[in-house]
């Protein structure tokens, strides 16, 4: 993941989000902002917010393994890294990072939204 952490910046983040959220699916989005949150809280380890620096990172890339065009699957391993990273920084993920994450998801997507298959993950 050290390659895809030059590629992380917050305005990429947002940008990749407000372009393509909708089309990445909730899962990834919820993923993506659950670890985005998590990064944010200070009293998080330098080495966890590094896996989450690379996670998201490789989620910014333009390039990475499979295109994010390619329909159906664009996103299946922008999915895997950022749940491979959110699995080892879970311990981290309280009701506060939670509730910030679903509170976004509900002005994006509205109310239906079901996080149930991360939720069940963590």
């Amino acid at each position: 993941m050290n390659e895809t952490e030059k590629h992380y910046s917050e305005e990429k983040f947002w940008d990749k989000l407000k372009r393509y959220g909708l089309k990445a699916g909730h899962s990834v989005v919820y993923t993506a902002l659950l670890l985005y949150f998590v990064l944010q809280k200070p009293d998080v380890p330098k080495k966890s917010k590094m896996i989450i620096i690379g996670a998201l990172g490789y989620f910014i890339l333009p390039t990475d393994f499979i295109p994010d065009m390619a329909v159906g699957v664009g996103f299946t391993d922008d999915f895997g890294a950022l749940g491979l990273a959110l699995l080892q920084v879970a311990m981290y993920i309280d009701d506060d990072v939670k509730a910030q994450v679903k509170g976004k998801l509900r002005n994006w997507f509205g109310d239906d939204v079901d996080t149930s298959e991360v939720d069940g993950k963590l």
